[in-house]
């Protein structure tokens, strides 16, 4: 007989390579299913870090907001207690005894 192009003595079937490993292809699916495994527990490893990272922002972002409003408070008491002790010399400011009456805490420099 034949080959498929003429040639004599070349069976139709030969050189064919028979691809049906079905055991390759279970073993194929089983590293993939690894694999997913291993990118699954990186995720949610990395979701862990976010989540931790984020609550530690919301911490720092909170204690930022405290210390703003207690210098803010320092500010505006400095403002006050400067308005409530003028300063020595002004014609307008009660004598020493008045002010330590008055502002209780105003020193005079």
């Amino acid at each position: 007989m034949s080959g498929p192009n003429g040639d004599p003595n070349i069976s139709i079937d030969d050189g064919i390579i028979n691809d049906d490993d079905d055991f390759g292809d279970e073993e194929e699916y089983e590293a993939i299913n690894s694999m997913l495994d291993q990118i699954n527990s990186y995720l949610d490893d990395l979701e862990e870090r976010n989540d931790s990272l984020n609550g530690k922002l919301h911490e720092l972002m909170e204690s930022n907001r405290q210390a703003r409003l207690e210098f803010r408070a320092q500010l505006v008491g400095s403002e006050n207690q400067e308005e409530a002790c003028p300063a020595d010399g002004d014609s307008s400011s009660p004598g020493k005894e008045d002010q330590n009456k008055d502002a209780g805490d105003c020193k005079n420099e």
